[in-house]
């Protein structure tokens, strides 16, 4: 298939729809703006989505061989989520910031944790091995969320890369419909309270959307459609909300070669897309820390703050990722991340 333009587009306008999901819930804004911007999960279910299909090709770029994939995988995500989790850490050491923002309730406060979890080590071991997605409730509750909100999908992301590169599928339809079966399973057995929306067997359905679509690449209809109708009938027995996923998923694939669709290919939704990563990380502790400056100058004028706030949070998260794009993710995915290291681990010592 090569690569399509158009899913760039399509990930830039994701990152943006989840940044301003952030941000929103922070200001005054019309309450329904407030509710247009709510479906943040429902983006990430399409993020999934666009993963199994990435992975699929990326896993036959690399033969199907575990370690370079994975390690590959690897230098593609840590650098920037450990940049991003350390600067979350140290933001939120500085106190909470919906103290001074009264106006602010309850979906502001599922985004933003009032302190650091205590004892703090085992949630950072979980965040480091990008493991903290796969912990039941009962034993570190909320884990999946309280060092940095978005890297909960991360941790999804990564227990797929584990499995689907061990398991290393030579028939994408046959992986795809076997991720549409470990869903299905899952929403049948009594344990899902024990788990939080991270674990991989939630969000399988959607990444069967993506290698279902690698496989309709290579001419292969059915399975597609199977799957479309299998993650929307999976999704319903949830809410209304995890059945939007695949129709759009499925809407989003035909502007591949619609016409309409050309205008995913702009540079701006090219740059957004190429940013998306980072965006998506880092967007939450920088409201968090312009929540902590502006909050107290305000005075308690929530129209002031909305004001100084939003335009600021987006242009501060844009520039961030930016600059994290192009000074970490990208020397990183080119191999360059060596030449950042010392030496001594730089260049391994022979023996």
């Amino acid at each position: 298939m090569g690569r399509l333009k158009r899913l760039d587009g399509i990930r830039g306008l994701l990152a943006v729809y989840v940044m301003l999901g952030h941000a929103l819930p922070f200001t005054i804004a019309p309450a329904f703006l407030q509710s247009l911007f709510r479906h943040g999960e429902a983006a990430v279910d399409l993020f999934f989505a666009l993963s199994g299909l990435v992975i699929a090709f990326s896993l036959q770029r690399y033969k199907n061989a575990f370690l370079p994939f994975i390690t590959a995988r690897a230098r593609r995500l840590l650098p920037v989520y450990l940049l991003t989790l350390a600067a979350s850490i140290a933001i939120a050491t500085l106190g909470d910031p919906l103290q001074t923002l009264p106006w602010a309730g309850t979906p502001a406060r599922d985004i933003v944790s009032a302190s650091l979890p205590t004892p703090l080590w085992p949630h950072l071991l979980a965040h480091i091995t990008l493991l903290h997605g796969l912990i039941p409730q009962p034993i570190l509750p909320y884990a999946y969320v309280t060092l940095l909100g978005p890297a909960w999908s991360l941790s999804t992301e990564w227990q797929f890369y584990l499995l689907i590169g061990l398991i290393a599928p030579r028939h994408l339809g046959c992986g795809a419909l076997a991720f549409l079966a470990l869903g299905a399973i899952w929403r049948a057995l009594p344990y899902g309270p024990l788990f939080s929306r991270a674990f991989l067997p939630d969000a399988a359905p959607y990444f069967a959307l993506g290698l279902a679509s690698a496989a309709w690449a290579k001419g292969e209809r059915r399975t597609l459609l199977i799957c479309i109708a299998g993650a929307w009938a999976i999704g319903l027995a949830a809410s209304p909300e995890k059945s939007l996923p695949p129709l759009i998923w499925g809407i989003l694939l035909l502007a591949q070669t619609a016409p309409w669709g050309a205008i995913l290919e702009s540079r701006t939704l090219q740059y957004l897309g190429a940013i998306s990563y980072p965006l998506y990380l880092v967007n939450e502790p920088v409201q968090r820390a312009l929540a902590l400056l502006f909050g107290p100058q305000v005075h308690g004028n929530p129209a002031l703050f909305s004001t100084l706030f939003l335009p600021n949070s987006v242009a501060v998260s844009l520039a961030a990722a930016a600059l994290l794009h192009h000074w970490v993710e990208r020397p990183f995915m080119r191999g360059g991340g060596r030449k950042l290291l010392p030496p001594v681990i730089a260049q391994p010592q022979s023996q």
